[in-house]
């Protein structure tokens, strides 16, 4: 890997991670947005969106380029729909969001695209699947959990590797993706001000968690 893109990687602050289980998918992230290593940027940024009916994306690394996804996939997938007049499955929408990323940290230019990402859905059979796109297009589904590029994974890692099992329930799981981020929250500087986690099945796409952390001050005494 590119030296220059490693140094970019080390620099991208967030939690972001997709948890697998018997019932579907969970995804949660934190909401900071962070300038370097020195500067929150924002404190209430929701870095897990939902695109239509049955897509979800989280996003790990600059904020415009994610923003910018969040459009062009949506948009890409309905073109797609009305031409084929059928819907395209998860794992198409997954392809699609690896190829863009894949074209764009190639493109030439003075700030490249960092972006990792997570894209979960179900598709028209009922099926619940869960890709990891990372920063140079590569797509991977995933079968257990996994945290993308974000500064926040190795606390998730840790965690997830020693609690994770493969029957967990949809509740379970919710459970799990919360003491995941709060650990992240708790020690990775890029990581923080607030937790969103959100549900796959195939009944939907479900919001069940929306808490915002709030620095307080006491007294020692």
């Amino acid at each position: 890997m590119d030296e220059e893109l490693k140094k970019s990687i080390l620099k991208t602050g967030t939690t972001i991670l997709g948890i697998v289980c018997k019932d579907g998918v969970v995804m949660a992230s934190d909401r900071q947005v962070s300038l370097g290593h020195s500067v929150v940027g924002k404190k209430n940024f929701v870095k897990t969106r939902q695109l239509n009916d049955y897509i979800l994306m989280s996003i790990a690394g600059q904020a415009s380029d994610g923003q910018r996804l969040w459009k062009v996939i949506p948009a890409e997938l309905k073109l797609k729909e009305l031409r084929s007049k059928s819907r395209p499955s998860v794992k198409q929408a997954a392809n699609l969001l690896a190829s863009i990323s894949f074209s764009n940290i190639r493109q030439p230019s003075m700030i490249p695209s960092i972006v990792g990402s997570l894209l979960g859905g179900f598709n028209e059979d009922g099926s619940v699947e869960l890709y990891t796109i990372g920063i140079d297009g590569s797509i991977d589904i995933v079968d257990d959990y996994d945290a993308s590029v974000g500064s926040g994974m190795q606390y998730v890692y840790g965690l997830l590797e020693r609690q994770y099992k493969k029957d967990l329930t949809i509740k379970e799981a919710i459970e799990l993706a919360q003491e995941a981020l709060k650990s992240s929250t708790q020690r990775d500087v890029g990581s923080g001000y607030g937790i969103d986690v959100f549900t796959i099945t195939k009944e939907g796409i479900k919001k069940e968690v929306e808490q915002t952390i709030e620095p307080g001050y006491k007294d020692d005494k």
